[in-house]
This record gives C-alpha cells, structure tokens and sequence, in this order.
C-alpha cells in the first residue's frame, strides 16, 4: 500500500502534509503535489493533515489512475520537503468537482 494524492489537491495545494512527512517522498508540480510510490513508507501521517483531504491510500477502488500520475510525476517533478505559501485562492478551489482539467504537468520550484 501506498498514499496518493488525488484531484482536489489541484489548484489547493495546501502542503500541510510535506511537514510531516518522515520520508521527503512528495514532489512539486505547478497547481499540485504528488507522493512517489516507491519512497511513501505507508505510515499515513499525512492524509490527516490535508485540509482539503486529497490523500487516499491507494487500496480505495477507483485511484489506480491516480497512482500512476503521482508516478510518473514524482519522477519528473521536483522533491519537496517543507511547507511554503498556498496559493492565495486554494479555499476557493476546494472541493471544487472537476478540477482534472485544469492539471498542469509543468513542475513546481521545490525546495
């Protein structure tokens, strides 16, 4: 088992859950955050910690795409290992249905 971080991380990106992590196994992206499969050591301290509660163990039915895209991208993206601004408009964005759309594949600035 693993932890993914799903759709409603997109344009929230709230990056609670990088304080916590004990593995620095999140990656930036440019409006989300993904968790590499192979570094998450399944200790879960960080789903609690998500306001926006965008991180699943990869055992719910229905997140295998959602795995693949914290992947891939934790290959390409950036290592983030501590807690920066949100966006200014996250709250806005929480919850928000849909958002897959507006995903961008470009990476973030890391630490």
């Amino acid at each position: 088992m693993t932890y993914v971080v799903t759709e409603n991380c997109i344009k929230c990106k709230y990056m609670d859950c990088v304080e916590v992590c004990p593995v620095d196994c999140f990656y930036e992206g440019e409006n989300m955050l993904v968790i590499h499969p192979d570094e998450c050591i399944d200790c879960g301290v960080c789903e609690p910690e998500c306001p926006a509660e965008a991180i699943r163990p990869d055992t719910e039915p229905g997140l295998e795409s959602w795995l693949k895209l914290n992947a891939d991208y934790a290959k390409s993206w950036p290592n983030l290992t501590r807690k920066k601004e949100q966006p200014a408009d996250a709250k806005e964005w929480d919850g928000k249905p849909g958002k897959l759309q507006l995903f961008s594949p470009n990476p973030g600035g890391g630490d």
